[in-house]
């Protein structure tokens, strides 16, 4: 069983939403055995889309050139980790009502057509398995999912139009005033969540033996 973490927080030490993605991580691997947490740590930034980059993402495999391959192979990389993962675990702070830089470089460089989506007649499908995403937010201010709050809509939106729809968004804005209460609400909420996911992992892993 792997667990996706993915830290999108500016700050390496004191990052409250990298002490929460830890601790969810931590908590599914001492519950289930034979868990394998993979990092994928944004902090240090990510390509963002140029024209080259652009180019090789939409051209088909079959034709890219050696030197589309070189550049897709980061893309390629972050794609197999969603794509491997069973439980995804993601943290982000709100800066300036969005989210960080590299967060958006990220979403870039995963969402792509034929590899995590596909157009139909009906419109954009998902291409990834669902399965439970924790997204961590954590701001001073904003408060999550209100007026002023571009992060919490467009993430929901984004995994959702990757085919993520099992999404728990752990609910850590406004630090700045309500710290504690905020805190123990989303402790209460993440405890009820990984109690059933842990449960349902445990079940379903008797069942294939």
């Amino acid at each position: 069983m792997k667990v996706l973490k993915i830290d999108a927080s500016a700050r390496r030490d004191g990052s409250i939403t990298r002490e929460w993605t830890e601790a969810i991580a931590s908590r599914l691997a001492q519950g289930l055995e034979g868990v394998e947490i993979v990092h994928r740590d944004l902090e240090g930034g990510l390509p963002l889309l140029n024209d080259e980059l652009v180019t090789a993402i939409q051209t088909p495999d079959e034709e890219q050139t050696e030197e589309q391959r070189t550049l897709l192979s980061l893309s390629n990389e972050l794609i197999d980790e969603l794509t491997q993962a069973d439980v995804i675990v993601l943290g982000t702070p709100v800066y300036n009502f969005g989210g960080p830089a590299s967060l958006k470089a990220y979403i870039d460089l995963v969402a792509r057509a034929r590899k995590t989506f596909r157009y139909s007649e009906a419109g954009p499908v998902g291409l990834l398995k669902d399965r439970p995403v924790y997204v961590v937010v954590a701001s001073g201010g904003t408060k999550l999912f209100s007026d002023i709050d571009f992060l919490g809509p467009h993430l929901n939106h984004v995994l959702g139009f990757l085919g993520l729809h099992d999404v728990r968004f752990v609910d850590l804005s406004r630090l700045m005033f309500e710290a504690e209460a905020q805190q123990q609400a989303a402790q209460q909420q993440v405890d009820l969540w990984l109690t059933k996911d842990i449960q349902h992992f445990q079940k379903a892993t008797k069942q294939a033996a």
